[in-house]
């Protein structure tokens, strides 16, 4: 095959015939194979030290005690068998201890437990020094017999065994030398098989007799340690075989197997023949010499062993060596053939990078921030080569100038699509000033009442109308036309966001400190606020009422509007607090949380917003504005409707008769009685819930409810003037226009003024205990409390005194323009209820009182009647007019 160019194919071919990565996994398994068994080897020595040498004399103490424990329970009455049984289980104990403290060194237990077999071994040994005290317990206190305990034993020692017989096959795997370790462990099983009999015989020669059973244990020892040898010692070399052959077959342990035969012959009467002592130092004897033969043939084995280590490591180091070599090869020729495939992959993969992870998003930001984006510099023309990998490249480069192409035209798309609708939200804001203005002039121009509150309905939708085109502008983008210079107060913000609202008179709004916002933000706080309580009243029963409160916080100021609908489920609600709190690129297709997003933009355009949901304690959903303290400032410089300012707006309120006045804005139920009874207007419209006012007045007691000092003054009216202050003005009701006829008049008085509220709103004065009947607290018509002269009226206004406040509006008097003839067909009142003569004059009441409440009475009756045709469906009434007020 002949190879020409640069093509992938040659590329492939190239890796193929040098199998890097073949080479190198077969170089890694033999390293890792040939490495662990040296490092077995190497780790051997360690572990024989610490932990076969341990575990054998363990062993061996355990035989000791062993026997010792079975003579005991033989002979309990001998005077120092108890101490010697103390004495071999003391040394039992330093030997366990011994090897638990090697377990407890890491480099030791963690190669011990890194073997199964040997880790298994281990905690057999640990189990079984674990109960080695109950065994002993029991001896003592003789309720275990020589059997139990010979088995229990037994049972602590084989696992010692089974310990170092696991050592060597982690060490080992060579054939020869594998069999020559596991004879030595076989036979130290067997001079374990001799110490056995030795237990059995001594306990039985400390009895006095030997039962059945002994005799049949006492042969299957014997038998045991003869078939073991026959097993191992035939796999040992030839020299220590000898040794172990010729040592039994000697003088040493001739005596012993005498013993033995004599003992197994003569059955159950062998203690009788056999003298203690001599037994005793005959077994003792052999063992000690099986110990020392034991002893030399490991070391001998040992070094017979070192050199198979040494070659087991060489051959490791070699196969590293070697493989390392011929890897090295591969990869140098591996590099040379694909240097230049990684070169161009490289590129590739660069331009790619910088395409996907800087230049595309850099340019989607760009667009989504307004920005101009020229094509040809964003994604310029990059040249390749004429191979596999350069037309890899190029179709590379076409795909991000497409990318970058799209991107551009759809940026564009939308910002004409944003400019349509910001032209047509800007046309309609112009059209709904100049209807706003229209509707303003028409107002002030008309005296009927019909259609002022005609008019007065066209305004509200109007301003809705506004809101709602302000957000269109804000969803494309834009900022909103509506921007103040000079600080508003918070309160006036407020209002204006709950006249913006379509069911304004289910909004209950708290009075809030003298704080106010500061100019650029005026705008966008109130179109946030009136989306919330949009929201509010558009997701909650229509015969709830939504409350607005606010209060100072450390770092600024918080509103809370409360509704009573539903709620959310957890997760819409999280939802909804992500998408406030993240501000999501607006998307055309989520058109059902346009509210949210609107709301989000806006608190993102005021640094420091934040809008927040929550489940609400009356079971809706809890919206929390917080204001940051860069936002506020104390005293308010302008009103946003042009208003009185601040200052003069307080003081009026502060006042006794602003006092008053507030209360006589509020509609309060009666029980069971007519318009004619109250001596206030009902407001239709959003009701200000204010703070506890009995204390604002110096003059009375600290903590005095208002409605308390309200009949304390009447109380004092009614005591003939003798209080020294000056009386309070009552509320009154003014006529709004004259009827054609006295009979209309008397049946417009008579008609009772039912607000046409799904529930009346509960006036906050006292601590937040609503006010209860009206007739405690202002005078009834007609109660006598005071009398109005349309003689003194007329005196008043001959006289022709100026005015306290020459820039108020000019003050009206009762019954000054009232023809004769009806002043004469007045009643006259009960002397007890004329106003003498020494009396002084009530004060003048303040303009804007009086506006207020005239504006209040119209309101009232413009209800009343629409209420009594509902009703009574006579034609004497006016007909129906908006139930929405004013809407301003």
């Amino acid at each position: 095959m002949r190879f020409r160019g640069k093509s992938i194919r040659r590329k492939i071919v190239g890796l193929l015939l040098v199998p890097l990565v073949s080479l190198t996994s077969v170089w890694a398994l033999a390293t890792v194979v040939t490495g662990s068994d040296a490092k077995r080897l190497l780790d051997i020595a360690p572990l024989i030290e610490k932990v076969g040498i341990p575990a054998e004399h363990l062993a061996q103490t355990m035989q000791h005690e062993r026997r010792q424990t079975m003579i005991y329970l033989a002979d309990p009455r001998e005077s120092d068998s108890l101490a010697r049984l103390h004495t071999k289980a003391s040394v039992t104990d330093r030997a366990a201890s011994r090897l638990r403290n090697a377990m407890a060194v890491d480099a030791v237990g963690d190669k011990i437990r890194a073997d199964s077999a040997a880790n298994t071994r281990m905690t057999d040994v640990m189990s079984g020094l674990d109960g080695l005290d109950d065994i002993r317990r029991k001896a003592e206190q003789g309720t275990i017999d020589r059997k139990d305990a010979f088995a229990a034993y037994n049972e602590l020692v084989d696992p010692c065994y089974d310990l170092l017989l696991a050592l060597h096959a982690y060490a080992l795997d060579e054939l020869e030398i594998d069999q020559e370790g596991r004879a030595y462990i076989g036979n130290l099983r067997a001079r374990e098989a001799l110490a056995r009999e030795d237990a059995l015989f001594a306990s039985a020669l400390a009895a006095g007799s030997m039962t059945k059973d002994d005799v049949r244990t006492f042969s299957d020892r014997v038998a045991d340690r003869k078939m073991l040898y026959s097993v191992n010692l035939p796999l040992l070399p030839v020299d220590e075989r000898e040794r172990y052959e010729k040592f039994w077959a000697g003088s040493d342990t001739a005596d012993l197997r005498a013993t033995e035969e004599r003992v197994i012959s003569a059955g159950t009467g062998a203690a009788d023949t056999v003298n203690p002592e001599r037994w005793q130092a005959t077994a003792s004897g052999v063992l000690e010499d099986l110990d020392r033969l034991g002893v030399e043939s490991i070391g001998r084995y040992q070094e017979r062993v070192e050199p198979f280590a040494a070659r087991v490591v060489v051959l490791a180091a070699a196969v590293a060596v070697l493989g390392f070599l011929v890897v090295l090869v591969s990869v140098v020729v591996s590099f040379r053939i694909g240097r230049g495939l990684v070169r161009d992959l490289t590129r590739l993969r660069r331009d790619a990078h910088e395409v996907s992870g800087v230049r595309l998003p850099a340019v989607m930001r760009r667009l989504a921030a307004g920005e101009q984006v020229d094509v040809e510099t964003e994604a310029p023309r990059l040249h390749y080569g004429q191979d596999e990998m350069g037309q890899v490249g190029q179709a590379l480069n076409t795909l991000q100038r497409a990318a970058v192409e799209a991107a551009v035209k759809q940026s564009d798309m939308r910002r004409g699509v944003s400019d349509v609708f910001v032209n047509l939200a800007r046309r309609s804001q112009v059209l709904l000033h100049r209807q706003l203005s229209l509707l303003d002039t028409m107002e002030r121009r008309t005296d009927d009442t019909d259609e002022l509150a005609d008019l007065f309905r066209l305004d509200h939708l109007t301003t809705r109308m506004r809101r709602h085109a302000e957000g269109l502008v804000i969803l494309s983008g834009a900022a909103p036309s509506r921007q103040w210079r000079k600080p508003i107060q918070l309160m006036d913000v407020v209002r204006a966001a709950v006249a913006e609202v379509e069911d304004y008179e289910r909004i209950e709004v708290r009075r809030l400190p003298r704080l106010a916002v500061s100019g650029p933000a005026v705008a966008d706080l109130t179109h946030l606020v009136a989306e919330l309580l949009e929201n509010a009243t558009v997701f909650s029963p229509p015969h709830t009422a939504v409350q607005v409160l606010g209060e100072r916080v450390a770092n600024g100021f918080t509103l809370e509007i409360h509704d009573r609908g539903l709620g959310m489920m957890p997760e819409a609600l999280l939802d909804a607090n992500l998408r406030l709190a993240e501000t999501p690129e607006f998307e055309l297709s989520d058109t059902d949380r346009l509210g949210l997003f609107v709301v989000s933009r806006l608190a993102q355009r005021q640094a420091g917003v934040r809008v927040s949901l929550q489940p609400s304690p009356y079971g809706g959903t809890t919206a929390v504005v917080f204001l940051p303290a860069s936002l506020l400032t104390e005293k308010p410089t302008a009103a946003l409707e042009g208003g009185p300012g601040e200052e003069e707006e307080q003081d009026r309120l502060d006042g006794p008769a602003g006092k008053l006045a507030a209360l006589a804005q509020v509609p309060v139920p009666l029980a069971g009685g007519s318009s004619s009874q109250l001596g206030m207007p009902a407001l239709d419209g959003p009701v200000e819930l204010e703070a506890p006012i009995g204390a604002l007045d110096g003059e009375e007691p600290e903590g005095l409810p208002f409605r308390a000092r309200r009949r304390s003054v009447r109380q004092e009216g009614r005591e003939g003037g003798r209080s020294t202050g000056t009386p309070l003005p009552a509320p009154e009701q003014h006529q709004q226009a004259r009827d054609d006829s006295a009979g209309a008049l008397e049946a417009t008085r008579s008609e009772p003024l039912s607000p046409p509220r799904r529930r009346a709103p509960v006036l906050v004065s006292d601590h937040g205990r609503p006010v209860g009947n009206a007739s405690r607290y202002f005078p009834v018509a007609g109660s006598g409390e005071r009398a109005d002269d349309p003689d003194e009226g007329a005196a008043e206004i001959r006289s022709g005194e100026p005015s306290e406040n020459l820039t108020a509006l000019p003050r009206r008097v009762r019954q000054a323009s009232l023809a004769p003839q009806l002043k004469a067909e007045q009643e006259p009142r009960p002397e007890g209820n004329h106003r003498t003569a020494d009396q002084e004059p009530e004060p003048e009441r303040d303009a804007e009182e009086v506006r207020s409440r005239m504006a209040s009475l119209q309101r009232g009756w413009q209800r009343g009647r629409a209420d009594n045709g509902d009703e009574t469906g006579t034609a004497g009434t006016a007909p129906g007019t908006t139930l929405e007020g004013d809407g301003r």
